[in-house]
């Protein structure tokens, strides 16, 4: 993988530097704060990326293209809400006026139909939030075939970097989960039973959260036992469901690891409904949305990773610099916060 590169544009400087530009007046500062976007890496590899001139694009102005956003599931989670309303606030920003928007209800065939129409009404640029990395190949021709350059967001495809897709901008997910592992390790004392809430099957997300998780655990803590493993499928209605079921079958399980928000909060509804108290079963998840920052304050939750859905500022300017002939590269981290117990009441604000 190659190294990620700082979107200077894009990026908010949180603190300290005389150079940082404010963010954009707004009445509530949770909004300001959802504005500020942090790229982790310092730099690209001299000479590394995709440029323009190897994807084979042609130049356009990007306030008069058509753009395409295609969201892949209900928007009912509130990552998505906010990862879309990013993407949609910042192309009214810049004056991007003819912004089209899809959304895939979760369902994969629809999600490849809705880009596949976008590109037939004349996208010359696609940010596609994929619902699985696999399964691409009959976008990939037709954007191929029309030039038109794609950025993914959250997800990758498995693809190739420029000749398929300019770049992937998302979280470092196995990062996401070693620090979910610290977590639990000190959530349980270095010992117990842990189980996973698995995301939704065929995406990196899911795997590279997984991976991190175990890692971590097996590295620091061997006596930390995974007794339970199954997919909630990222939904909060599957994550108690599958809850209720590991209460019956591991009714001495200590921790759950719950790799997004919705199935934790789902697992908390599961706790409450077989009567046991907050704290009882130690829980660590990964997003940052607000009601999981709220279970930290009530003592449901243990702890959060934040997984930051605010794309638009970072897509956009990559998209820029893709146009100005700049080198990107294969993969952009964005700076994901923590919460816990010691700044989830003064952070509730932050979250989504």
């Amino acid at each position: 993988m190659r190294a990620a590169l700082v979107l200077a544009a894009a990026a908010v400087v949180l603190t300290g530097c005389a150079k940082a530009e404010a963010p954009t007046a707004t009445a509530n500062p949770a909004d300001a704060q959802a504005q500020q976007q942090v790229v982790k890496s310092p730099s690209a590899p001299a000479g590394g990326g995709c440029t323009i001139a190897q994807h084979g694009s042609p130049k356009f102005d990007l306030k008069s293209a058509v753009v395409g956003f295609s969201q892949s599931e209900k928007e009912a989670n509130p990552f998505r809400i906010a990862e879309t309303k990013s993407i949609k606030d910042e192309a009214a920003k810049l004056g991007i006026a003819n912004l089209k928007v899809t959304n895939a209800q979760s369902q994969f065939s629809k999600q490849i139909s809705d880009v596949q129409q976008l590109i037939a009404q004349g996208a010359q640029l696609l940010v596609i939030a994929p619902l699985n990395s696999d399964g691409w190949e009959p976008v990939l021709q037709q954007a191929a075939a029309k030039k038109v350059p794609i950025i993914t967001i959250d997800r990758k495809i498995n693809a190739r970097h420029c000749a398929d897709y300019v770049t992937f901008i998302g979280s470092d997910f196995t990062e996401q989960g070693r620090r979910a592992a610290d977590q639990m390790i000190e959530a349980l004392g270095g010992k117990g039973k842990v189980a996973i809430l698995l995301g939704a099957p065929g995406n990196n997300v899911t795997t590279e959260r997984t991976n991190g998780f175990k890692e971590q655990i097996a590295a620091k803590a061997p006596d930390i036992e995974i007794t339970f493993e199954q997919t909630g499928e990222f939904t909060r209605e599957k994550g108690q469901q599958v809850t209720e079921q590991l209460i019956q079958s591991n009714p001495d399980i200590d921790g759950i690891y719950a790799e997004n928000d919705e199935m934790a909060l789902g697992a908390v509804t599961a706790l409450k409904g077989a009567g046991k108290k907050p704290g009882d079963v130690k829980i660590v998840s990964i997003d940052g949305t607000r009601g999981a920052v709220q279970g930290i304050v009530d003592g449901w939750i243990y702890a959060v990773i934040e997984s930051n859905p605010r794309f638009g500022q970072l897509a956009f300017a990559t998209a820029q610099k893709f146009l100005d002939g700049e080198p990107i590269p294969e993969k952009v981290i964005i700076e994901d916060r923590e919460y816990d117990s010691a700044n989830a009441k003064d952070s509730l604000g932050q979250a989504y």
